[in-house]
Protein backbone atom coordinates (compact mmCIF):
# COMPACT_ATOMS: atom_id res chain seq x y z
CA UNK A 1 0.00 0.00 0.00
CA UNK A 2 1.69 3.05 -1.09
CA UNK A 3 2.35 6.34 1.86
CA UNK A 4 -0.49 8.39 0.85
CA UNK A 5 -3.15 5.22 0.77
CA UNK A 6 -1.87 4.26 4.21
CA UNK A 7 -2.64 7.78 5.63
CA UNK A 8 -5.90 8.13 3.88
CA UNK A 9 -7.13 4.82 5.27
CA UNK A 10 -5.92 5.83 8.46
CA UNK A 11 -2.72 3.79 8.89
CA UNK A 12 -0.67 6.60 10.31
CA UNK A 13 1.64 3.81 12.77
CA UNK A 14 3.49 2.41 9.96
CA UNK A 15 5.23 5.65 9.27
CA UNK A 16 6.68 5.28 13.02
CA UNK A 17 7.24 1.25 12.86
CA UNK A 18 9.75 1.74 9.71
CA UNK A 19 11.32 4.26 11.64
CA UNK A 20 11.72 1.63 14.96
CA UNK A 21 12.71 -0.80 12.29
CA UNK A 22 15.95 1.11 11.42
CA UNK A 23 17.10 2.44 14.72
CA UNK A 24 16.76 -0.78 16.08
CA UNK A 25 18.66 -2.30 12.68
CA UNK A 26 21.58 0.46 13.11
CA UNK A 27 21.87 0.00 16.35
CA UNK A 28 22.20 -3.22 16.78
CA UNK A 29 24.56 -3.21 13.46
CA UNK A 30 26.99 -0.86 15.69
CA UNK A 31 27.03 -3.41 18.27
CA UNK A 32 25.26 -0.83 20.95
CA UNK A 33 22.66 -1.56 23.52
CA UNK A 34 19.52 0.28 24.03
CA UNK A 35 21.19 1.90 27.33
CA UNK A 36 24.31 2.43 25.39
CA UNK A 37 22.84 4.46 22.62
CA UNK A 38 20.56 6.25 25.10
CA UNK A 39 23.53 7.40 26.91
CA UNK A 40 24.81 8.78 23.31
CA UNK A 41 21.87 10.96 22.67
CA UNK A 42 21.12 12.26 26.09
CA UNK A 43 17.68 9.89 26.49
CA UNK A 44 16.55 6.81 29.01
CA UNK A 45 16.91 3.42 27.81
CA UNK A 46 13.09 2.94 28.42
CA UNK A 47 12.69 6.01 25.81
CA UNK A 48 14.40 4.09 23.43
CA UNK A 49 12.61 0.66 24.12
CA UNK A 50 9.76 2.30 23.67
CA UNK A 51 10.77 4.17 20.50
CA UNK A 52 11.78 0.65 19.15
CA UNK A 53 8.88 -1.32 20.21
CA UNK A 54 6.55 1.40 18.54
CA UNK A 55 5.03 3.08 21.56
CA UNK A 56 4.45 6.31 21.51
CA UNK A 57 6.04 8.75 18.78
CA UNK A 58 9.04 10.17 19.49
CA UNK A 59 9.88 14.14 19.56
CA UNK A 60 11.55 15.68 16.10
CA UNK A 61 14.67 16.54 17.75
CA UNK A 62 14.56 13.15 19.94
CA UNK A 63 14.79 11.39 16.10
CA UNK A 64 17.77 14.14 15.39
CA UNK A 65 19.62 13.23 18.44
CA UNK A 66 19.33 9.42 18.06
CA UNK A 67 20.09 9.71 14.30
CA UNK A 68 23.45 11.47 15.39
CA UNK A 69 24.04 8.79 17.66
CA UNK A 70 23.51 6.16 15.25
CA UNK A 71 25.87 8.15 12.74
CA UNK A 72 22.82 9.06 10.06
CA UNK A 73 21.01 11.46 8.31
CA UNK A 74 17.52 11.69 9.56
CA UNK A 75 15.30 12.42 6.14
CA UNK A 76 12.08 13.86 6.11
CA UNK A 77 10.02 14.31 2.99
CA UNK A 78 7.14 16.39 1.79
CA UNK A 79 6.03 15.23 -1.56
CA UNK A 80 2.96 17.45 -3.17
CA UNK A 81 -0.28 14.94 -3.66
CA UNK A 82 -0.77 13.76 -7.23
Amino acid sequence: MAAHERIVAGDRGWFFARIADRVAERRNAMGLSQRELAELCGTTQSAIARLERGGRPPRIDTLLRIAEALDCELVVELEPRS
